[in-house]
């Protein structure tokens, strides 16, 4: 075993030979949306990108099913396992079979196995000194999607929020493959501020990230300034108040943003000052347009997480 579970890394990673290590996660959510289609697109993006997070490539996956059969059309399953399939065909994986039960709602995702060389592990730890942070998605899927059931959002931003959330990691993840790498992870349910805190356990680091850097998808901010949330906040929220700070004159809102939690999220990857211009522009070249330096790495200082 090379990553079990004592450090919160995003999958587990087992040797098989000086060459080859397997990458294994497991992964489901409840339905963001109605249409099934698009749930099973945006399931297995997220399922996958704990792969990609530790620097591997999906190969094979199996369905896990929470179904209410005395409720729901067959067809809508069909819509469910068809979306997820089209992701995981264009991950380049394969799927093996699964295993479905009757549950009172939906609940889909995929237990995937990945490769990695490994020498070429991605942990979460391992930030240093100096390395610059890039994101490369948006926040603010969360309060959206609770903003959609009140009909608060427009169509237009709903339409970029599933955008985004339906675009695999893949391709971020082969951008940085090309660089040097020190600390990774993906985005999803404990929100930026919970997973960044993960990267800094037991490490004498702060990171120090401008908030007007950090990209926000369209409405989100707006959405908190209504009063609207998520009921994971707040839950969200007791996981980093030690051990985060802000500089005078910061909103709640940007405190909300920062603790939504997000399905199927982007990378938050740490990598050397001097190669960052390079990797932006790998990023943004190969159409990840929504990649950005928000932060630095710094030797710890009164808290892990300085937000200015």
């Amino acid at each position: 075993m090379l990553v079990g579970f004592d450090t919160s890394d995003d999958a587990g990673v087992y040797r098989l030979n000086d060459e080859q290590a397997l990458v294994f996660t497991a992964d489901f959510i409840t339905p963001p949306v109605d249409d099934p289609y698009l749930f099973g697109q945006i399931s297995a993006a997220n399922s996958l990108s704990d792969i990609y997070a530790m620097g591997g490539k999906p190969l094979t996956c199996l369905n896990l099913v929470g179904f209410p059969a005395d409720k729901l059309d067959p067809e809508i399953l069909t819509g469910i396992i068809s979306g997820a399939l089209q992701k995981l065909t264009e991950a380049g994986a394969v799927l093996l079979g699964g295993h479905t039960t009757v549950n009172d709602e939906p609940i889909f995702g995929l237990a995937v196995t990945g490769m990695v060389h490994p020498e070429k592990i991605w942990r979460n730890s391992g930030a240093q000194p100096g390395d610059q942070l890039i994101l490369t998605k948006a926040l603010g899927s969360g309060v959206l999607f609770n903003a959609n059931l009140k009909n608060l959002v427009s169509a237009k931003a709903l339409a970029e929020c599933l955008d985004s959330l339906i675009v695999l990691n893949k391709t971020a993840a082969e951008v940085f493959a090309n660089f040097e790498i020190h600390a990774s992870t993906d985005i999803t349910g404990f929100g930026f501020a919970g997973h960044a805190l993960e990267m800094l356990r037991g490490s004498d680091l702060s990171f120090n990230i401008t908030l007007e850097a950090i990209p926000i998808m369209n409405e989100a901010r707006a959405m908190y300034e209504r009063g609207v949330t998520t009921g994971v906040n707040q839950t969200n929220r007791t996981l980093v108040e030690n051990n985060w700070s802000f500089a005078e004159g910061s909103s709640t809102t940007q405190q909300e943003l920062l603790l939504d939690p997000q399905t199927s999220g982007g990378l938050l990857v740490a990598v050397p000052e001097d190669q960052t211009p390079s990797v932006l522009k790998a990023l943004h070249d190969a159409g990840v347009t929504a990649s950005a330096n928000i932060g630095y790495v710094s030797n710890f200082s009164q808290s892990k997480l300085c937000f200015r």
